[in-house]
């Protein structure tokens, strides 16, 4: 049977949650709980079990089927899809896109459609409607016509502007070109004429214009650098990579033309990082993913030219599929505008029906008698009445104010027009002023109560530096000399002897050079190999300068830091890296890499050595690399302790580790890996599981610890904002220990703040719950107890609360690992009953608890939620603005922050801060 905590959440009852575990993925969906089996399988089920077996599966995943260099392929009955009654056509979209609202034919049905929509606007319609009727008319008709027209005519032009905008931006668009492969050869073709299957030729500095699969490139093992700020806001290049056999085979023309693979892959969807699709080229299949997939939107760097086959086009492509509708924003001022209208034309009715029956009265009782009241001679009082309310609408019409959405549209402009010109927001390093990309929402921004914040790249530069590291349980980066003594003053350490170094590095311990030179401790080179070796890092090798391009500041950093300490990272090609090993150049094969993800949270790769042995090495975060170490690790305690030293001192932490692996192993392992590869569904769930299989037993190496400093003038900033009341929640996925001393760094947190934990306040709003509960059979008074302030007044308090703390807390679920299938067996309706009733109590406990929890929250001057995921730092945001109705601005600078950023009713600042002195512009969204 079910108890009510089952229905709540899936934490065991006797586990406390993990301050240093992510809870969940956001990926991940929720297995609804299954009652235990009976002990008897009924008829029916298995009846039901033997016609779902006999089915044949459905391919869901790769239903997306690509021809390059056939347009008729696509073209097949197969291929279509109904559109309006009888209508068909092809469901491979066209590449010209459409980004307006009107054209010359619906411009004017559609704007007066939208226009009417406001109540004002409607309401005059009305009235001049009933002016035209001779019976009840007082005013002439014209008289509502102008203004209306004037009202109607300065919005309709004002739209008009704004969709002609946006039809010369889709036509610069569409009529761009490039060279697309007709009749055998690369020809130039405008944008708007590419159609899916096409082989396009792409030139440095240019757009992509689709979804393209990567064939080749001009660079060694066709890598591909594209920029991708368009995407996600970042201006830092990524790589991507074709396949081995194309870069092979397709980099002439003539092989472009003949080339006919068939690429089958995942349904048009909106995840920009991820791709499931195998390509079948000569009787062989060849897995494909989101790396060898250059997007819409991504612009060529640093690559003379690239080519690709159309996969997704025009609407079908990922950006486009992340655009959707633009909404009409509304502001409280609108609702305000709206609620007075709709009171002043209530009262306008009740005023003019007042004004009809009293002159249906006066009709009766002195109307009928007056010799020169002879224009109703024929008509009834009573009949008189009902046009003269008419009458009275329209004489009253004034009542309500026909230019007030006006005004305030003309108000708003203006307000947009001083943002830009305002000076305090001007970045005179980059000459880029503020940027006002709405006018709809300038009012709120005086309004906002609460801010919720990231912590990297947002109140932290996102410049990352090598500052310490943990080696074999001893600890480098303190100011000591070559023996290992601690010196008073700080010396620069003299990275002359190192042909790669790039003098950048500010480092002071002379004894970790000493140590690395030396070679008595193979700890210590073993662990700058590591980072040297594991990586998805490309280097571009110019005048004799190596200039590395990663896909995240930590990880360039890294490698960075292991160039300068003697291990240099010099080349990649598709199955090889080569490095620098104390000046001894030596290639190893990789024979596998085991991507970074969010939900892994670590990457490895397995090498080959020049001697045959076979080595896998990963660097991740401590609690997934904890979770798989060997039992025997020495250093394990003494590792840990240190990290939570780096995580005080408000530094990044990795953790690095390796394992031997026999032939025999890879080999069996490897079968599996190439198996999940090519799988034609849940591929990304294959390859997880494979990876998991040789992922344990880890020896530990050390730990690593980055800097990513504070912002110029964040501590100011939260102060000024904190005297206007308003209030900072800061929601990250660092370490509690490194969140709360960023918290202090920049004075979120003082001396003098009472902090509470997530342990604290659970216990605080379990009882709250409980009497709330027992309410309904209590007096007034406990009822008026259970509403009381969770803290008393006077003291200055924050909230620290984790991820898992915050699961447990809102009594969000877990998911569940799947484990075999489970017969379903029917319940009676009682039990359907007792389980209806038991979800709805555990959904009013949930919401009860989410409200406990926002209102204990906002008590606090200050909240940081650490070790959260996306999900949970939208989920925070929706829950402050559902029970306390305040108007909220969500701040981020990542992909990881775009669910809090999307929030609807949310002011929305991306790659930006009022502190921001860094970020080369300024926009206000």
């Amino acid at each position: 049977m079910h108890s009510d905590r089952d229905s709540e959440t899936t934490f065991d009852e006797d586990s406390q949650p993990n301050d240093e575990v992510m809870p969940y993925s956001d990926d991940e969906t929720e297995d609804e709980l299954e009652s235990p089996l009976p002990a008897v399988e009924p008829e029916q089920n298995r009846i039901n079990t033997e016609a779902e077996e006999s089915r044949e599966p459905v391919k869901k995943d790769c239903s997306w089927q690509v021809k390059a260099n056939d347009r008729n392929f696509h073209e097949q009955p197969q291929f279509k899809k109904t559109t309006f009654l009888c209508f068909k056509k092809s469901k491979y979209a066209g590449n010209a896109i459409k980004t307006y609202k009107y054209n010359a034919i619906t411009f004017l049905p559609l704007n007066l459609l939208e226009q009417f929509k406001r109540v004002a606007n409607f309401y005059f319609l009305v009235l001049l409607i009933l002016q035209t009727i001779p019976q009840i008319t007082t005013l002439s008709w014209y008289t509502t016509l102008v203004p209306l027209l004037l009202v109607l005519g300065i919005t309709a032009i004002k739209d008009l502007v704004d969709d002609i905008a946006r039809h010369r931006m889709d036509n610069e668009i569409n009529n761009r070109t490039c060279d697309v492969i007709r009749d055998g050869r690369f020809k130039t073709a405008k944008w708007k004429d590419i159609q899916v299957g096409d082989v396009i030729r792409l030139e440095k500095n240019a757009f992509v214009p689709a979804d393209i699969l990567l064939l080749s490139s001009s660079e060694p093992n066709s890598l591909c650098y594209v920029e991708t700020a368009e995407l996600d806001g970042e201006t830092n290049l990524k790589f991507k990579m074709s396949l081995e056999v194309t870069d092979r085979y397709l980099q002439e023309e003539s092989a472009m033309a003949e080339f006919d693979g068939l690429i089958e892959c995942e349904e048009p969807n909106n995840r920009l990082d991820k791709f499931t699709g195998t390509l079948f080229w000569r009787s062989r299949t060849y897995p494909l993913d989101a790396d060898k997939i250059l997007l819409r939107g991504c612009k060529i760097r640093n690559t003379d030219f690239c080519h690709g086959v159309v996969i997704f086009a025009g609407g079908d492509t990922k950006i486009m599929k992340n655009s959707g509708k633009t909404r009409f924003k509304r502001t409280k001022i609108d609702s305000l505008m709206n609620y007075m209208v709709y009171t002043i034309f209530i009262v306008l009715i009740l005023l003019s029906a007042g004004l009809a029956i009293g002159h249906t009265y006066w009709e009766q009782q002195i109307g009928n008698t007056s010799w020169y009241l002879y224009d109703g001679e024929d008509y009834s009082p009573p009949y008189r009445g009902f046009l003269n309310f008419w009458g009275y609408i329209i004489v009253l019409n004034t009542m309500v104010p026909i230019s007030l959405y006006v005004s305030v549209e003309v108000i708003r402009l203006g307000q947009s027009y001083f943002i830009n010109w305002d000076l305090q927001m001007y970045y005179p390093e980059k000459d880029t002023p503020a940027k006002a990309r709405t006018t709809t929402l300038n009012e709120q921004l005086g309004q906002i109560h609460y801010i919720f914040s990231d912590k990297t790249g947002t109140l932290t530069q996102n410049i990352m530096a090598f500052k310490k590291c943990c080696i074999n349980g001893q600890t480098y980066g303190e100011s000591r000399d070559g023996s290992g003594q601690h010196q008073n003053h700080e010396e620069q350490v003299d990275f002359s002897w190192n042909m790669y170094a790039d003098g950048k590095l500010a480092f002071c311990d002379h004894y970790l050079i000493e140590q690395i030179r030396c070679g008595k401790e193979t700890e210590v080179r073993q662990f700058f190999f590591l980072l040297a070796i594991c990586h998805t890092v490309m280097v571009d090798a110019s005048d004799g300068q190596l200039n590395y391009q990663a896909a995240s500041p930590d990880e360039g950093a890294l490698v960075t830091a292991a160039r300068n300490f003697g291990f240099a990272f010099l080349s990649r090609t598709q199955n090889t890296i080569t490095i620098s090993e104390m000046g001894i150049e030596k290639t190893y094969d990789v024979l596998a890499i085991l991507d970074f993800n969010s939900d892994r949270k670590r990457m490895s790769v397995i090498v080959r050595e020049p001697d045959g042995n076979i080595k896998l090495y990963c660097k991740g975060a401590d609690t997934v690399i904890y979770e798989r170490l060997h039992p025997v690790n020495p250093q394990r305690q003494v590792t840990q302790d240190t990290l939570d030293i780096f995580a005080n001192e408000t530094l990044r932490t990795l953790c690095l580790c390796y394992k031997d692996i026999s032939h025999g192993e890879y080999e069996a392992w490897n079968k599996k890996f190439m198996e999940a590869s090519v799988a034609a569904s849940n591929r990304d769930e294959a390859l997880d599981k494979v990876y998991e299989e040789i992922e344990k037993n880890l020896i530990l190496l050390g730990a690593t610890a980055i800097e990513d400093k504070l912002q110029d003038g964040v501590p100011e900033t939260i102060s000024k904002l904190a005297k206007a009341d308003i209030k900072i929640w800061v929601l990250t996925g660092d370490k509690k220990e490194t969140a709360e001393n960023i918290g202090f760094s920049c004075e979120l947190l003082t001396d003098e703040t009472t902090i509470c934990y997530g342990e604290d306040i659970s216990a605080l709003l379990q009882t709250r719950l409980e009497n709330q509960n027992n309410k309904a059979g209590s007096n007034i008074n406990s009822s008026q107890r259970t509403n009381e302030p969770f803290f008393q007044s006077g003291r200055n308090r924050a909230l620290i609360i984790t991820g898992s703390w915050l699961n447990e807390i809102l009594l969000e679920k877990k998911k569940k690992k799947k484990k075999l299938p489970k017969l379903k067996f029917p319940r009676t309706a009682e039990e359907k009953e007792k389980q209806i009733q038991s979800k709805r109590r555990a959904d009013a406990n949930k919401e009860q608890q989410q409200r406990n929890f926002v209102d204990l929250a906002c008590e606090c001057s200050a909240v940081i939620c650490c070790r959260v995921t996306p999900k949970q730092k939208a989920m925070v945001v929706e829950l402050v603005k559902k029970y306390k109705k305040a108007i909220t601005l969500a701040i981020g600078d990542g992909a990881n922050d775009v669910n809090m950023i999307k929030s609807k009713s949310s002011i929305k600042l991306y790659c930006c801060l009022f502190w921001t002195r860094r970020h080369a512009s300024s926009h206000v969204k």
